[in-house]
């Protein structure tokens, strides 16, 4: 069995003119992966499966470590958002704990979580979608993170109404630190100087993930247009190979139709993560 791919449905649509002022934020400017301090807000709403309960044990315990009530109650509404968002297309939040003890570093544990960034902020959605085009048009090379690079891609977007993105320079540069912040956690940019990205490596667990969500999103069909290796910036050279570490997974269950594969999950998706049961 082969996986085909023609081109055909393999970039991701243009989110320009789609999102509404209400839906936009700049929330990145303030607060990128933070991969221990994510973890930690999982297990504690793996344990008390209450936000209320949760943003009080939060605040209470200083779990950010931040200074002050106002700050550490800011890092809790960005990424509490994150969680509250995410739908079935990824590990349920009381999995997750139990997802991130399976990744064997903490590039894989920045992998998983920045799905969950994905689907709360559409603007970082949007630059992914358009360096996903770069990559498939240019490779590698099109993974170019440069401030000027970054700015272009804010410059021309456009809210759903046909207004533009405008902000003050300062909070441009900011963002888009913000990033390459993240980029830099998800194993695309190397070092704190890089500004060129690279095609990542990606552990089995966020693998899984990235496929589930691929699943998830597209059905029968997910290999011809797999969302999830896109956002990790997979281009279409590796798709075989991930293909057949998927196929090898026990959770993952392969088949064909006039030779062509197909993978599905062998039960419910993410069945293969339990909900966390633990204390913080």
């Amino acid at each position: 069995m082969t996986l085909r791919t023609d081109g055909r449905g393999a970039s991701l649509p243009s989110l320009d003119s789609t999102f509404s002022h209400d839906e936009v934020s700049i929330g990145l400017t303030r607060c990128g992966l933070l991969v221990d301090r994510a973890e930690t807000l999982a297990r504690l709403y793996a344990q008390h499966r209450d936000w209320t309960v949760v943003e009080e044990k939060w605040i209470e315990g200083r779990f950010d470590e931040r200074s002050t009530r106002g700050s550490s109650k800011g890092i809790y509404r960005a990424l509490s958002s994150r969680f509250k968002t995410a739908g079935s297309e990824l590990p349920s939040i009381v999995q997750l704990p139990s997802v991130l003890d399976r990744c064997e570093t903490v590039r894989d544990k920045a992998q998983v979580l920045y799905f969950y960034l994905l689907e709360d902020d559409p603007l970082v959605k949007y630059a992914v979608h358009r360096y996903v085009d770069r990559l498939q048009e240019s490779g590698g090379d099109g993974l170019d993170f440069e401030q000027d690079t970054v700015e272009r891609f804010l410059n021309e977007f456009h809210y759903d109404d046909g207004s533009e993105f405008d902000y003050a320079e300062s909070t441009t540069r900011r963002w888009g630190e913000g990033l390459r912040s993240v980029m830099r956690k998800i194993g695309v940019i190397d070092t704190q100087q890089a500004l060129q990205g690279q095609i990542p490596n990606l552990g089995t667990t966020p693998l899984l993930v990235a496929s589930g969500y691929s699943w998830e999103t597209h059905g029968d069909d997910w290999l011809s247009q797999p969302t999830g290796w896109l956002y990790l910036f997979q281009s279409e050279q590796y798709w075989d190979s991930l293909a057949k570490r998927v196929s090898d997974d026990p959770n993952w269950e392969a088949s064909g139709i006039h030779g062509e594969l197909r993978l599905q999950p062998v039960a419910d998706t993410y069945d293969w993560a339990e909900p966390w049961e633990g204390e913080v």
